[in-house]
């Protein structure tokens, strides 16, 4: 019998869910439980097909558009994204039974945009385009009201009305470091720019990168567990090859392992994005222990103890 070769593995904390995931995938489970099924879905309710294929057999039905919803009393639920102005005037429109699942956190951010434009502010947001969240939020405003900036080359090319009268928002999944840079540009570029009194992303991304940070220098291999179209987990792939990890990859499950990754690896750092089931994190230790001699080490780099109640007619 083959001895197996040794593999330590960095288990990141804090990972997976974060509060406002939480809270969105629990609204969708007391819809169904106390309106009974089927509970619409416009968008996938967090960015991950494990979350959403396991509320489709609950009940749940998601949909791209609520043009793609028939006339219902059911209940229909807004992503934890959170969605535009004119998307909140459809649903009342049609006399839609609508429940929003967005983020406290993201609807923060919705307040900020609203507020400048109050004070006649022109916002700018730092965002990744086409993103849900960034969709949500530029639509608090009109088409074209909010200025989107995705690098710091583009600070330099923005067109704005009057440099002395700004505001910027963030998207709440961006990289801390990059979106770090790009305000540094902003605020050198237009040095009386409004920032947002507490910064805009979210303590869960930020707490997610840190973890990664601190152990990607130890790791020869860091696999990041997430959807391809989950932002924030595309930024902890990212901060892992930042921070130092010689190789990095962002997977959906455990079936995307490919184990030619492992040939020379000794130490594993492993994470998951905030909208990632944890059961799959455990799926790949449990692969790891089978073909490796393993080692396991949980560093908590944050405590997190942030709750988002529901709304009264679901905690009821």
């Amino acid at each position: 019998m083959t001895e197996k070769t040794s593999l330590h593995i960095l288990l990141a904390g804090p990972r997976g869910f974060c509060a406002g995931v939480e809270r969105a995938i629990l609204m969708v489970e007391k819809a169904i439980e106390k309106f009974g099924a089927p509970v619409y879905v416009r968008h996938q309710i967090v960015h991950n097909p494990h979350v959403v294929s396991r509320l489709e057999e609950k009940g749940a039905i998601f949909v791209k558009q609520l043009s793609d919803i028939p006339d219902t009393q059911q209940p229909v639920l807004f992503s934890a994204h959170g969605v535009s102005k004119d998307v909140v005037a459809e649903a009342q429109e049609r006399n839609f039974f609508h429940l929003d699942a967005t983020c406290p956190l993201v609807t923060k951010v919705h307040r900020e945009v609203d507020l400048h434009d109050r004070l006649k502010r022109e916002v700018i947001m730092i965002g990744h385009a086409g993103h849900a969240e960034v969709l949500g939020t530029t639509g608090q405003l009109p088409p074209g009201q909010v200025l989107l900036v995705e690098t710091v080359n583009d600070v330099a090319t923005l067109q704005v009305k009057d440099p002395d009268n700004l505001a910027y928002v963030t998207q709440t999944t961006l990289s801390v470091d990059e979106t770090a840079d790009i305000i540094a540009a902003l605020t050198d570029r237009f040095p009386n720019i409004n920032a947002p009194k507490k910064e805009d992303i979210c303590y869960a991304t930020t707490n997610r990168q840190g973890a990664v940070k601190n152990i990607a220098p130890r790791a020869d291999l860091f696999i990041v567990v997430g959807a391809k179209n989950s932002s924030n987990s595309n930024r902890l792939k990212e901060a892992a090859l930042s921070a130092g990890a010689k190789n990095a990859y962002l997977i959906d499950d455990v079936t995307q392992l490919d184990w030619s990754w492992f040939e020379g690896v000794k130490t594993l750092g492993l994470s998951s994005g905030a909208s990632a089931p944890d059961d799959l994190v455990q799926d790949i230790i449990t692969a790891c222990q089978e073909r490796f001699a393993t080692t396991m080490e949980d560093v908590i780099v944050f405590e997190e103890d942030v709750t988002f109640n529901l709304p009264r007619i679901l905690a009821a």
